[in-house]
């Protein structure tokens, strides 16, 4: 049969059969090296899997005052952490809808960040050769570039990579035509899966909450509706327990529902500590 034999003879040459394809193993390979960018929460960490995904879309959602920016500027700073010290070495881009990236609380946790470094290099005894510069804050906030943006179509015009904060704030604001809304949010994901996958990215969009009336009682849940619910690789949720700060894995293709307590401290996102406040999403 000419197609078996076109087939087999594809399989024999070992070359792809459909142009553009990758095999399973290599997906199996590319996905245990890919690496992560980590939270400074161990815990957090632990449930995302290592730390954020690159070349996935993670959304993080939560009430106000529950840490989504902080967040944000601590994984801005992370990804630029150099490679001999375990990081990515890498450069981030934000995004801010909103006015509230705060350059001051950058430096404080820029500054944490590099004297923890400093610490650990002193602790495994490594020394800086002469001719290398120390790593301090203006290391890292000179690798984080700022875009403000004022308008959803500037949103969509400067779409590279890594932290959008937030998604949702323009699209709650410009939209009463919820259909179009929906084409242009699905517009803008797919250029993000591309970008991501393409330069092995990582891309952080964080999300607000809004109230739901479901079961006779108002609820609060993530913005922009039920099919952005589905959009993002992996979505994480914000939330108080008492006095207690958690994340949960409210939706992963490849992560298990797990959640972990976190604080936000003067120095930025760490282990769980016990801060203050309230409210859980439901």
């Amino acid at each position: 049969m000419a197609g078996e034999t076109s087939r087999s003879s594809g399989l024999e040459e070992g070359g792809p059969i459909v142009a553009g394809a990758e095999t399973a193993w290599d997906m199996l390979l590319e996905e245990e090296t890919c690496r992560h960018i980590t939270t400074s929460c161990e815990e957090l960490d632990n449930i995302l899997g290592g730390g954020i995904h690159c070349k996935e879309l993670t959304e993080i959602g939560g009430v106000p005052g529950i840490g989504k920016t902080q967040l944000g500027i601590q994984l801005a700073i992370n990804v630029q952490i150099p490679v001999k010290y375990g990081g990515l070495g890498g450069k981030a881009i934000y995004i801010d809808t909103e006015g509230s990236f705060m350059v001051e609380r950058a430096q404080q946790i820029a500054d944490a960040c590099a004297n923890e470094i400093a610490y650990g290099a002193a602790v495994q005894r490594e020394h800086f050769q002469p001719s290398e510069e120390r790593i301090n804050a203006n290391f890292f906030l000179e690798n984080i570039f700022c875009f403000r943006v004022c308008s959803y179509t500037e949103q969509i015009a400067v779409i590279r990579i890594v932290i959008i904060d937030s998604i949702t704030f323009h699209f709650r604001q410009h939209f009463e035509d919820l259909a179009l809304r929906t084409r242009v949010l699905s517009s803008m994901v797919l250029k993000l899966m591309k970008v991501a996958k393409k330069y092995k990215l990582a891309v952080v969009l964080l999300n607000q909450v809004t109230s739901k009336f479901a079961n006779g009682t108002f609820h609060l849940t993530l913005a922009l509706g039920e099919s952005w619910s589905h959009a993002c690789t992996n979505r994480v949720i914000l939330y108080w327990s008492g006095n207690d700060r958690f994340a949960s894995i409210d939706k992963s293709s490849s992560l298990p529902a797990a959640s972990a307590p976190y604080s936000v401290t003067s120095l930025g996102i760490r282990n769980a500590a016990t801060p203050c406040k309230r409210i859980r999403i439901q």
